[in-house]
């Protein structure tokens, strides 16, 4: 398994980032958002350490079941997802997390009350779950570059008709039961809950494709989400 650490610099995070998850596009409502947004910022820089880690297997998919089974374990992934996994020579599995630190800042945020530092801290780390999980898919790309493979999309459990119930079965084929120090609550949420797992599609003849949103009905997808303009 490939796994590391990845400081605040790496993530490449910019204020426009954390302003598009907010819902506001790239440029803030007002003068106090850029203060406070820049503020938290800065704090977070200082604590985090933010992580990935993944893995490659083989597996068979099933196509007319919309099923992927790997190391004993029968993924039901959906018809959307099967779709796009069509192909694939093997798979990577992996987890993504803004990390522990970076969760207690905001328990102690919640703490003090201060909703909108709670909600700034909330859009911030979305993006840095996301971000990790971009890093981690380019240390998946050096790694399978040099055979002349390339990789799909990442999907997860929770999205394009994959139940999120999925993220039990996903954990127990990880070497360590808490991959990058992430565990699952018996209803299948992510603690530290800014964290994102899920497969990826390997093989000469894959594609990084648009995700297919028209084709799916769930509403509150992050990779749905529209910058709102005023």
């Amino acid at each position: 398994m490939i796994s590391r650490t990845l400081t605040f610099d790496e993530l490449e995070i910019s204020p426009s980032d954390i302003y598009v998850q907010m819902g506001y596009g790239d440029t803030p409502p007002d003068d106090m958002t850029v203060a406070e947004t820049s503020a938290m910022l800065a704090t977070v820089r200082e604590l985090l350490e933010a992580r990935f880690c993944f893995f490659v297997t083989d597996g068979t998919l099933d196509p007319a079941e919309n099923r992927l089974l790997v190391m004993g374990r029968d993924f039901a992934i959906g018809r959307i997802i099967a779709r796009q996994l069509r192909g694939s020579e093997r798979y990577a599995f992996f987890v993504a997390t803004a990390g522990a630190e970076f969760e207690q800042l905001q328990h102690r945020l919640a703490g003090s009350g201060d909703m909108v530092r709670v909600f700034i801290a909330d859009a911030i780390g979305s993006v840095i779950a996301e971000k990790a999980a971009d890093k981690m898919e380019t240390a998946l790309e050096n790694l399978i570059s040099p055979g002349g493979w390339h990789h799909t999309n990442r999907f997860s459990p929770g999205y394009c008709g994959w139940h999120v119930s999925g993220q039990q079965d996903l954990f127990t084929i990880f070497p360590d039961g808490r991959p990058c120090g992430v565990s699952l609550t018996p209803s299948s949420l992510m603690t530290p809950i800014k964290s994102v797992s899920g497969v990826i599609g390997l093989g000469k003849n894959m594609r990084k494709l648009e995700y297919t949103c028209g084709l799916c009905d769930y509403r509150q997808c992050y990779k749905r989400k529209i910058p709102r303009r005023e």
